[in-house]
């Protein structure tokens, strides 16, 4: 089970309604966060999930409305009582800017560790959650983000009685743990499919982009614009428009679009949802706190 929510859906500048780059997602207990816009500490206390267990935030890149709410968090996390490690991934220079921002924080409980990118594709791993790069086209450097959770393969206990493995050790086998001589794969089947979602924002349209959202369970995308008439506007400022978004939600067979990030020049992002339905079926505007649980397949 994965759960996802979006702290924060504008761009640029912020609205009263309406808070800045963000978004949260919580899997057995522990969370990590994409970007930090400014107030995402308030959304945070607003949706309710807490602070602590947050163990990893990733910054696609370091304009102000992805990461000038930096500050604020790590001293919340700190007045909340953390004193676990925090980690901290972005694009080559992402520790000296954080250290810059840390001027106005300087005194936490914990350590902040960092992984720093080059800007080309990626993949690594955060705790139990299997992280790919894409290098984006922004007005600077800007990567985006896909989050993969994998299913080991459905025990079989026939197998394990079969093999004589005691009782006391399957539940530890049906983990992947390997115990005494036994290993996972000997009452395991074939892994099964597992929760994918992602996150791509500031960027003009790439063809690379289906490729890396391929199949995804959900696909957060930026449309700065919902009228195709501000197509040009969004050029001039490296950003997508709705339908940008749709075309790649149907290119990259997702099962469902949410749209983020956008411009403080209109309030109701809905208005447009209809227009994209004719491109991709499932997409729904983004808003702040909007929440989804994303379960295993049977």
């Amino acid at each position: 089970m994965l759960e996802i929510s979006l702290l924060g859906t504008g761009g640029m500048i912020p609205l009263h309604n309406r808070y800045l780059s963000a978004m949260i997602s919580r899997h057995n207990g522990r969370m990590f966060l994409i970007d930090c816009g400014e107030g995402t500490q308030m959304t945070m206390r607003e949706l309710g999930w807490g602070f602590v267990s947050l163990d990893f935030i990733l910054f696609t890149h370091f304009h102000a409305d992805h990461i000038a709410g930096l500050p604020g968090l790590l001293l919340s996390l700190s007045n909340y009582g953390r004193i676990e490690p925090l980690t901290v991934v972005g694009l080559k220079g992402v520790e000296n800017i954080v250290n810059s921002l840390r001027i106005i924080a300087p005194q936490l409980m914990y350590e902040i560790k960092f992984i720093e990118l080059d800007y080309k594709p990626a993949s690594f791993l955060l705790g139990g959650f299997h992280v790919s790069a894409l290098p984006l086209n922004h007005a600077l450097p800007c990567i985006g983000y896909s989050i993969y959770i994998p299913r080991i393969g459905k025990f079989d206990p026939k197998r394990a009685e079969k093999l004589n493995i005691p009782l006391r050790y399957w539940s530890k086998l049906q983990n992947g743990e390997r115990v005494c001589n036994f290993t996972p794969d000997m009452v395991l089947g074939s892994p099964r499919k597992g929760i994918k979602v992602s996150y791509i924002t500031d960027t003009r349209p790439m063809d690379t982009i289906p490729e890396f959202i391929k199949d995804s369970d959900l696909f957060i995308c930026e449309g700065i614009y919902g009228d195709d008439n501000m197509k040009e506007k969004a050029e001039r400022f490296y950003h997508m428009i709705f339908s940008d978004a749709a075309r790649f939600a149907k290119a990259g067979n997702v099962k469902e679009l949410w749209l983020t990030h956008y411009s403080q020049a209109f309030s109701n992002p809905n208005e447009y949802i209809p227009a994209i339905s004719g491109i991709f079926k499932n997409s729904k505007a983004g808003y702040d706190r909007m929440t989804k649980t994303l379960l295993f397949e049977d």
